[in-house]
């Protein structure tokens, strides 16, 4: 999948949005990606990471 997380695996999920009157519509729901430059083993690599993974420093930024 191209709408997913390089380290934990978020993806894109589907589900209903349910109206007052419980119409339901289908929608969908993106996780927040960044492109972001790391350096993993000497080789600096693009990652598409979330913003959870970003925030919870698994990865440092290549500066």
């Amino acid at each position: 999948m191209s709408r997913s997380c390089d380290i934990c695996g978020k993806h894109t999920i589907t589900g209903n949005k349910v109206s007052h009157a419980k119409n339901r519509t289908r929608r969908v729901w993106k996780p927040n990606l960044l492109n972001f430059k790391t350096e993993v083993g000497g080789t600096t690599m693009k990652l598409k990471i979330c913003a959870r993974c970003l925030k919870s420093d698994y990865v440092t930024k290549k500066v």
